[in-house]
């Protein structure tokens, strides 16, 4: 389904930083990656801590390709970032290459409060076992950094310093939460429908060209760092701390692109980061 026969698995995994030969060129450790729960956990974790979330290339004007070989030249081979149907399109491909049995859901962000807005995330669903785990390498800098159970609703699950859970509701509709301080914020609710690669063209066409979508006009770019989550969103650089703490930060135009490097590893073309300075320039 996710076309992971089309994946250089090789390529990926030297991108994320797992795999390793042993010294000896052989790739022998790389062999070793089977589909269970260690690997699972080793792969979804290298993957967060590898690539950032970014819609740079929406913001640039550019269409955002879904398939296998586009997604992997992208955040792969140039060491771009992605959203969240680029980022989990490509764990799914690498999972399912790997033998994991992976499944699409369409979830509902319920981070802006009362507001009921479409479905336009892209989350994943991999049995391990006959249990299903939620993966997610795509909600930016306040997702999960690792699998979330999701056979016993209303288990805390600790990554590092960061806690989540998911919660039951009706109709079979789960949330996935996270601890902020002392309180419970739900991130994205999700119901048991499977979603397919070829809805996920349709949600992406929707967030990167709709008029209404969040991804349009601004730069976008987080990463889920283990001490500080931090967010870059138009011109405001955030971090957040476990506690709940939050520091806000302007970034000028000079500092832009020095940033991107620093923070998210982020390298764009002479002529991306001429154009990206000249966009940030322009709402002054």
């Amino acid at each position: 389904m996710w076309n992971g026969d089309e994946l250089d698995l090789d390529a990926y995994l030297a991108r994320i930083g797992i795999g390793a030969t042993d010294g000896d060129g052989s790739g022998a450790r790389r062999r070793e990656l089977r589909p269970d729960l260690e690997t699972l956990y080793a792969v979804h974790r290298a993957h967060t801590a590898a690539i950032p979330f970014e819609n740079l290339d929406v913001l640039l004007g550019r269409p955002v390709a879904l398939e296998v070989k586009a997604i992997e030249d992208k955040l792969v081979h140039a060491r771009r970032g992605g959203y969240c149907y680029e980022q989990n399109s490509l764990l799914a491909a690498a999972l399912e290459r790997i033998g994991f049995e992976v499944s699409g859901r369409g979830a509902r962000n319920r981070t802006r409060g009362d507001s009921l807005l479409p479905v336009t995330h892209a989350v994943l669903v991999v049995t391990v076992e006959g249990e299903p785990w939620l993966c997610d390498a795509g909600f930016g800098y306040v997702g999960p950094r690792e699998p979330v159970p999701l056979a016993r609703p209303g288990a805390e699950v600790r990554q590092g310093a960061w806690t989540y859970a998911v919660h039951a509701e009706e109709e079979g509709v789960l949330v996935l939460r996270t601890l902020r301080g002392d309180e419970w914020r739900d991130l994205y609710a999700f119901s048991p429908q499977r979603y397919h690669p070829v809805d996920y063209v349709l949600l992406n066409h929707y967030s990167s060209s709709h008029p209404l979508s969040s991804f349009l006009g601004q730069a976008i770019v987080q990463y889920p760092g283990e001490d500080a989550r931090v967010a870059l969103v138009g011109r405001e650089l955030t971090r957040l701390y476990p506690d709940g703490r939050t520091e806000r930060a302007s970034v000028a135009a000079e500092d832009l692109l020095p940033l991107l490097e620093r923070e998210f590893g982020i390298r764009l073309s002479e002529r991306d980061a001429a154009e990206l300075v000249r966009i940030h320039r322009s709402g002054d």
